[in-house]
């Protein structure tokens, strides 16, 4: 299959990296000089102005390389700013192709049912890059769950944070997309993977509070700290503390049940389950009883695996005709619940979440 990745940044040229490995061939776009030209020295592959050259399939604006012929690609990244991403989604989709979405899927809710009808109408593949979905810990922790390991959950408290001068280091920070309003940056946004993967761990929500600030010093025009709470449609109370503002980095969630709890790093991957009475894992290496109560999971990976997996899924649905782990429509959901955090903290208000309002 032949890609074009548009947006030569850090996971555009991760995403590139990927599907070169897996066989693929690539172009990139990017309207930055400085992006092509690391993109040509280092990859070796055609790149490529803007989105439209790209389309087209390079043709003659394409600067020649290892990998990338003319023609149009069967399918488009989309790895520039939030602000950018549903009118380049809406392009590539009418140009016939495939289009995955970095996260989150905009800043806004403006145009995301008008892209999502058009996947549809076009009967294209409209995936959204949450790839925690298919990091090998947290889907152990999923298994935990749905075979009910610590019964009903209670509460849980899930966090992030990593310093921002530090996320891309070969970069300045106050030049990323991260630190403008206008781009769609702040904390709430860029760390929207952990709003995603509390509904796919505890359902849909149906309460959020938030309260969310720039507090450090960083030359920032965005929230650089964010306290969320929310209520889940299954009773859970739910915690999330997102920032980029802490200098030990750090990203780990605990589960509480009414059975015991689950503790995971999600950096080293190591995955604690405290389970009372209840055997699991019965007849395998990590069985455990009710009087050996307590017990350790290594699902330490690299961390690429679960990008790389990411693109397998996109790939299958491709080729298969069938719906991406993460949809147009989950994409929009999880947005949604960035979004309505963003409110509450401008507002100072509960505010209370509707099916309908989807």
């Amino acid at each position: 299959m032949k890609f074009l990745v548009i947006g030569c940044g850090s996971i555009g040229r991760r995403h590139m990296k990927n599907l070169l490995d897996l066989g693929h061939e690539v172009i990139g776009a990017d309207l930055n000089t400085e992006y092509r030209k690391w993109v040509d020295d280092n990859l070796h592959i055609s790149t490529v102005e803007n989105a439209e050259a790209g389309l087209n399939g390079g043709g003659e604006s394409g600067t020649p390389g290892k990998s990338g012929t003319p023609g149009k690609p069967d399918a488009v990244l989309v790895c520039t700013p939030p602000s950018t991403h549903v009118p380049l989604a809406i392009t590539a989709l009418k140009a016939g192709a495939h289009v995955f979405v970095e996260k989150p899927l905009s800043h806004t809710l403006d145009g995301v049912d008008d892209l999502i009808k058009l996947a549809k109408s076009k009967e294209l593949c409209l995936a959204v890059g949450y790839n925690l979905r298919f990091n090998k810990a947290l889907m152990k922790v999923k298994a935990l769950l749905d075979s009910n390991s610590i019964g009903k959950v209670l509460y849980a408290r899930i966090l992030i944070g990593q310093y921002l001068p530090e996320w891309r280091p070969w970069q300045d920070y106050r030049k990323s997309y991260t630190a403008s309003k206008k781009l769609g940056g702040g904390i709430i946004l860029d760390a929207s993977h952990e709003f995603d993967y509390a509904r796919w761990l505890f359902g849909e929500m149906k309460e959020i509070c938030c309260i969310a600030d720039k507090v450090s010093s960083l030359e920032v025009e965005t929230e650089d700290v964010a306290e969320v709470l929310l209520k889940s449609e299954r009773g859970a109370i739910i915690n999330i503390h997102l920032d980029f503002v802490r200098r030990d980095r750090t990203r780990h969630c605990e589960i509480i049940g009414e059975n015991g709890t689950i503790k995971l790093d999600a950096i080293s991957g190591k995955i604690s389950l405290f389970s009372v009475g209840v055997s699991v894992g019965a007849g395998s290496a990590n069985a455990v009883d009710a009087m050996n109560r307590e017990m350790v999971f290594e699902s330490a990976e690299d961390p690429n695996n679960m990008y790389v997996s990411e693109l397998n899924n996109f790939i299958d649905c491709i080729k298969n005709k069938k719906n991406p782990l993460v949809d147009g429509a989950e994409g929009k959901r999880s947005l949604m619940l960035a979004l309505k955090a963003k409110e509450s903290s401008e507002k100072s208000k509960y505010i209370g979440l509707h099916k309908n309002s989807e």
